[in-house]
C-alpha cells in the first residue's frame, strides 16, 4: 500500500473545507467589480470563473481573459513568454518594493540577474544555509514553550520567524535591531499603497498617480533602509579564503556565465529587498495558513506530528523522511497561493485557446482559480493532503502554480520549500496547536494571500 493510500483509508472523516469569501455575482458592474478588487481581489471572481476554461471580460478598452487551461497557461508563461509583459499596474505596485529585482526585470536585464543568482538557489547552495534555518526555528520554538498555554498571535510569531531566517540566510545576522522597522515598512505598503486605485488601473504607467507619488517617498526611505542592512553586513566583512557563509556573500560573488558581469551596488540593493521581502512574507503567510488548517483538521495535525517522531534523528529530522509534512505544505499552497494572480499584458497579436489575442489585451492567469477549479481537481475547496503524497498522481504542471512557472518560475521555490518544510515539522512535531475562537478567517488577496485578521492560538506540549 503506498503512503498516500495509508491517508486515505475508508474511515477517516470527511476533509476539512476551510472557509472562504462569497463568489461575486456574475452581473456584477465593472466600477461593483473594480470595487471588490481595491476589497479583495480573490472575492472578485464569479462561479463562471471556477467552472469554465476561458472567462472573456473587458479591462478598460481592452479584452481580459482568465485562463483555467493547462495549455493555454504552457503558451503564454513558457511557449510565447516574450510576448507577454507585466501590467503597467502590477508594477506600479511591486516596484517601489522590489526596485529592479529579478521578479519585475526585464529582457536582457533579467536574463542577466537570472544567469547571475542561479548558482546561489541549486540545492547545493542552500543545503549551506539550513543551519541558519534551523537556529531561528529552535529559538523560535523555545519562545513558545516559554507560552505554551498562553494565548499566542502564531501570525506574528512566523511573521518574526521568515524574518528571522531571511535575515540570517541573507545576512548572516539576527534581525533584531531591525526586524521591527522592516516590518514597519512592510505593514506601512500594505495597509497604505499597495492596494491599485482607479487611476493606477487607467493611466499608462508613464503617467504618475497621487498614489505612485506616494509610492516615490516611500521607495526613496525603502532604499535607504536596505542600503543600511547592506552597510552593516559588509562591515562585519569575510574571512579570507572563506567559503560563503550566507545569500548575501553568495550574491556579491555571483558573475554572470556568459558575460562574466557582477552586480551594481543598486542592483544588489533591489536584489536583497527582492529576497529579503519576497522570502520572508510568502513564507511566513504559508506556515500560518498550514497552521490554521491544522488546528481546524487535528487529526490531520496528529498525523503529521506522529510523521515527526517516528522521522526521529534529534530535533530536525532528514527531509525525505517527512513527506506528509511535505504534502501538508504542498496542499497549503494550493488552497492559499502566496501570488494568487498572474497578470500579463500582450505585447503583440497571438492567438490563445481559439481566441484572437490582440496588442495591449490582459491575459490573466490565477493560481487562487486555477488550484480549485471544479475541472481540475477532485473536491477542489477541501483540505486533502493526500494528492500530493507519493503514489498518488501528479496534477499537471500547469494546474499547479504556487511559485509560477516557466522561464520566470520562482528562484527560491526550493529554498522556502525547505524553510517551511523544516519550520512546520518542528512547531508541530513540539505542540498541539488549536484556535481559541471559532470566527472564521478570510483569506484575502492583496499583492499576496494574507488573512483577513490574526486569531490566537493556544499551544499545549506534545
Amino acid at each position: 500500500m503506498s503512503i498516500a493510500e495509508v491517508y486515505a483509508v475508508a474511515d477517516r472523516p470527511a476533509p476539512l473545507v476551510p472557509p472562504t469569501p462569497p463568489r461575486a455575482p456574475e452581473n456584477i458592474s465593472a466600477l461593483g467589480r473594480l470595487a471588490a478588487i481595491r476589497r479583495n481581489a480573490i472575492a472578485s471572481w464569479g462561479a463562471r470563473a471556477y467552472q469554465d476554461d476561458i472567462v472573456k471580460g473587458r479591462f478598460f478598452t481592452h479584452a481580459s481573459y482568465i485562463l483555467n487551461t493547462p495549455d493555454a497557461i504552457r503558451h503564454v508563461l513558457v511557449d510565447n513568454d516574450e510576448n507577454y509583459t507585466r501590467t503597467a499596474t502590477g508594477i506600479r505596485v511591486l516596484q517601489p518594493m522590489l526596485g529592479e529585482g529579478l521578479l519585475l526585470a526585464q529582457g536582457r536585464v533579467w536574463k542577466h540577474q537570472r544567469r547571475t543568482l542561479a548558482p546561489a538557489f541549486t540545492p547545493r547552495a542552500v543545503g549551506t544555509l539550513v543551519p541558519h534555518m534551523i537556529s531561528a526555528t529552535e529559538e523560535t520554538v523555545a519562545e513558545l514553550r516559554d507560552s505554551a498555554g498562553a494565548p499566542v498571535d502564531l501570525r506574528e510569531k512566523m511573521q518574526h520567524l521568515a524574518l528571522e531566517i531571511a535575515g540570517r540566510t541573507m545576512f548572516s545576522f539576527e534581525m533584531g535591531s531591525h526586524g521591527k522597522a522592516l516590518r514597519d515598512f512592510v505593514i506601512e505598503y500594505g495597509t497604505r499603497l499597495a492596494s491599485p486605485r482607479f487611476l493606477d488601473l487607467l493611466l499608462p504607467l508613464g503617467w504618475p498617480t497621487p498614489q505612485d507619488i506616494s509610492r516615490a517617498f516611500f521607495r526613496r526611505r525603502w532604499t535607504k533602509f536596505v542600503g543600511e542592512l547592506i552597510a552593516a553586513r559588509r562591515a562585519a566583512g569575510k574571512g579570507e579564503g572563506a567559503p560563503p557563509r550566507d545569500l548575501f556573500d553568495l550574491m556579491v560573488a555571483a558573475r554572470d556565465p556568459e558575460t562574466g558581469e557582477a552586480f551594481s551596488d543598486d542592483q544588489l540593493g533591489d536584489q536583497v529587498a527582492t529576497m529579503i521581502l519576497a522570502g520572508h512574507e510568502t513564507t511566513a503567510t504559508a506556515l500560518f495558513w498550514a497552521l490554521y488548517l491544522l488546528a481546524l483538521d487535528p487529526r490531520t495535525q496528529d498525523d503529521l506530528a506522529d510523521e515527526v517522531r517516528a522521522a526521529g534523528s534529534g530535533e530536525t529530522p532528514a527531509l525525505d523522511r517527512l513527506p506528509f509534512t511535505r504534502a501538508v505544505l504542498d496542499e497549503t499552497l494550493r488552497l492559499y497561493p502566496p501570488a494568487f494572480l498572474i497578470a500579463r499584458e500582450a505585447a503583440g497579436p497571438d492567438t490563445v485557446a481559439g481566441h484572437a489575442i490582440h496588442r495591449h489585451d490582459v491575459l490573466l492567469i490565477a493560481p487562487w482559480l486555477l488550484h480549485r477549479h471544479e475541472k481540475l481537481w477532485d473536491n477542489p475547496s477541501a483540505f486533502m493532503p493526500s494528492r500530493f503524497l507519493p503514489g498518488a498522481p501528479p496534477p499537471d504542471r500547469f494546474a499547479y502554480l504556487p511559485f509560477g512557472v516557466g522561464p520566470r518560475i520562482c528562484i527560491g521555490a526550493h529554498f522556502a520549500l525547505v524553510e517551511a518544510t523544516l519550520a512546520l515539522a518542528r512547531v508541530v512535531g513540539a505542540f498541539r496547536i488549536e484556535l481559541i475562537d471559532a470566527a472564521p478567517v478570510m483569506p484575502i488577496g492583496i499583492v499576496t494571500t494574507q488573512p483577513d485578521r490574526s486569531p490566537m492560538f493556544r499551544l499545549t506540549r506534545r
